[in-house]
C-alpha cells in the first residue's frame, strides 16, 4: 500500500510575500532633457523655456516618468525642476534619474503603505525569480518592514528557501 504524500508547504503556516504581487502597473517613460538643449549640451534659457512651453505634455497621461539627461550637458539646479512643472498635471509620479530608479521610487511608495500585521509571528518567505522588473532594492525594503513582524524570514521558493532571518528566543 502506497503511503500518501503530504504537501507540507500547502498546509505550513509559511506566509509568501510576492513583491510582483506590488509591482505599479502602468507606463513608464524615461524624458530625455537633451531633447531641449543646443546640440544636447548646451542649454539656452529663453530656448530651453520656449521648447518646454511647446512640448506636448498631455503624452504623458497618467505615465510613471523618470527625468534625466543622456548627454554629458552641465545643467543649472532648475532645469529639471522646471521640466517637472510641466509634466507633473499629466503624469501619476514624476522622478529625477533613470527608469531603475523610477522604479525603485515606486516601490518605496508602495511598501511604505501596506499592511504588514499579517506576518506577525509568522514564518515568511520572500518569493524570489520575479517575472516582472522588481528591483533588487525593493527586496531590502520589503525585509525591513517584514524583519520587526516575522517570527523567520527567507528568502526563494517553498522547495528551496534560503534562510535570511529568524528571531530569537
Amino acid at each position: 500500500m502506497a503511503e500518501e504524500i503530504i504537501n507540507r508547504v500547502a498546509n505550513s503556516v509559511l506566509e509568501v510575500f510576492d513583491l510582483e504581487d506590488y509591482y505599479p502597473v502602468g507606463t513608464r517613460t524615461q524624458l530625455d532633457i537633451s531633447q531641449w538643449l543646443l546640440d544636447g549640451f548646451l542649454l539656452k534659457e529663453k530656448d530651453f523655456r520656449e521648447a518646454l512651453k511647446n512640448h506636448n505634455w498631455e503624452q504623458y497621461q497618467n505615465h510613471f516618468v523618470a527625468i534625466h539627461c543622456s548627454t554629458d550637458a552641465i545643467l543649472p539646479a532648475w532645469a529639471p525642476i522646471l521640466v517637472a512643472t510641466y509634466v507633473t498635471p499629466f503624469a501619476q509620479k514624476v522622478v529625477l534619474g533613470n527608469l531603475a530608479e523610477l522604479d525603485i521610487a515606486l516601490y518605496q511608495e508602495v511598501l511604505s503603505s501596506l499592511d504588514y500585521s499579517q506576518y506577525q509571528d509568522k514564518p515568511v518567505i520572500i518569493k524570489g525569480c520575479s517575472k516582472k522588473p522588481v528591483p533588487e532594492s525593493a527586496y531590502i525594503m520589503a525585509v525591513q518592514k517584514l524583519q520587526p513582524l516575522a517570527k523567520s524570514i527567507m528568502y526563494g521558493e517553498a522547495c528551496s528557501a534560503v534562510p535570511l532571518f529568524k528571531k530569537g528566543k
